[in-house]
């Protein structure tokens, strides 16, 4: 049984988490770590009121539980603090958070070093198994369609714009592509044509009534190719989220998304 803390447990994905991994068969909920509602049983926030686990804004509470793990879906300005806190203490730590920059990764794996590699810790933009797919199937088709745009739909209450999985597509794209492609840019409108990178444009919305949607369009010579992907539910994270909690033990050093985790054949 692998105990576990979640850190942001009483956000609308931390909630989700907690109950997701304490009605695991192979998980146990040990801690719940929030700066709202301190003192509440997190099992009655979740229907399991029997479980008994206070809501503490006090990171030390994942060692006074034996936690070995946690996962962190909290918000950019803390989940570096609680990263580096996790690394120091030795808990293996699953990262949802979004904002995450390439700087932070680095940051990331200079810590894990120089605390003797001992913790393990996952960071993954998107834990929908369908986004992973999305992206690594634009990364075959960049290598034919060297024009590409992106475009990205989410909930208006998310803290960051573009997405941790568009930037992760524009650098993963960025890197495939055979050669740039730089098409018309005219503009009555400022900014219509959306963010640059290195060509590649990406598109971010912002609206009540959206979750989480990636669109990658590719233009040809009479042709377009779009691969999209949609989490209609926040329950679509929890399948991609349990299986990176049962995996970060075993994987040393830092992993950067679920594709690794995934028995997918080499890209050739």
């Amino acid at each position: 049984m692998i105990r576990v803390g979640v850190i942001g447990a009483c956000g609308r994905m931390g909630l989700m988490v907690c109950r997701a991994v304490a009605e695991a068969d192979d998980l146990a909920l040990v801690a719940a770590i929030d700066r709202s509602r301190i003192g509440e049983n997190v099992g009655a926030l979740i229907g399991q009121p029997k479980l008994g686990i206070p809501v503490s804004d006090e990171l030390e509470r994942l060692l006074e539980a034996e936690a070995a793990i946690a996962i962190d879906f909290t918000h950019p300005d803390v989940v570096m603090e609680n990263v580096r806190w996790c690394i120091d203490h030795g808990v293996h730590l699953v990262v949802g958070t979004t904002g995450i920059t390439q700087e932070d990764l680095q940051s990331i794996e200079k810590a894990i070093a120089d605390e003797g590699s001992e913790t393990h810790v996952i960071v993954a933009s998107n834990f929908a198994l369908g986004a992973v797919l999305m992206l690594r199937f634009a990364s075959q088709a960049i290598r034919f369609f060297p024009a590409v745009e992106i475009v990205e739909l989410h909930h208006d209450n998310k803290a960051d714009a573009p997405s941790g999985t568009a930037i992760a597509t524009v650098n993963r794209l960025h890197d495939e592509r055979s050669k740039p492609w730089r098409g018309p840019m005219p503009e009555s409108l400022d900014g219509v044509r959306g963010g640059d990178f290195d060509g590649i444009r990406v598109h971010s919305v912002r609206l009540p009534g959206l979750v989480a949607h990636h669109e990658v369009i590719f233009g040809g010579q009479g042709q377009t190719l779009t691969i999209r992907h949609d989490s209609t539910d926040r329950s679509s994270f929890i399948p991609g989220v349990l299986m990176a909690a049962r995996a970060v033990m075993t994987r040393p050093g830092l992993t950067v998304g679920l594709e690794p985790l995934l028995d997918l054949p080499p890209v050739g």
